[in-house]
């Protein structure tokens, strides 16, 4: 299902693309790139659940007012997303990339997410596709785009 949004995120979203409507067009689309049918369903539906994040009625902490408290991260959480990861999501935070409610936004769709293996650079790709879709979102997307496609210059100790 991950390597579908990547290739979506790629082909159509992140290279502005018009994207196909049609669920059907497009399900034949990815089916002739070579995804099977049950997957492609579960990434479409993950991608309207992302849009659906957006509605009050349907996730309501993203209406709740930005605390100084700390995030608890429960088991499952925990079991997806490693110690790397969950820094990771802190410092994007600390940036003021993600705020409260992108950050859970981005928990919601990686726990949503079906696989066994989920790494680090698959939640920075999963940041960049929930800030993609979050308006008003534009700049923080920009330097999450600048994070993820920068390679580092000199010498790393």
């Amino acid at each position: 299902m991950f390597d579908i949004l990547m290739y979506l995120f790629e082909n159509y979203i992140h290279s502005d693309m018009e994207v196909v409507v049609n669920h059907d067009e497009l399900t034949d689309e990815l089916t002739r790139a070579g995804f099977h049918r049950q997957e492609i369903h579960k990434a479409l539906a993950w991608l309207e659940r992302l849009a659906d994040l957006q509605d009050s009625h349907a996730s309501p902490y993203v209406n709740k007012s930005e605390s100084k408290s700390t995030r608890v991260f429960t088991t499952e959480e925990v079991a997806r997303l490693d110690c790397a990861s969950r820094g990771f999501l802190m410092y994007l935070e600390s940036l003021g990339v993600l705020d409260f409610t992108t950050r859970e936004m981005v928990i919601d769709r990686v726990m949503e997410l079906d696989t066994q293996q989920f790494t680090l650079d698959d939640l920075k790709w999963v940041v960049l596709m929930v800030l993609f879709n979050v308006p008003g979102r534009e700049d923080a997307y920009d330097q999450m785009e600048g994070l993820l496609f920068e390679e580092p210059e000199g010498l790393l100790h």
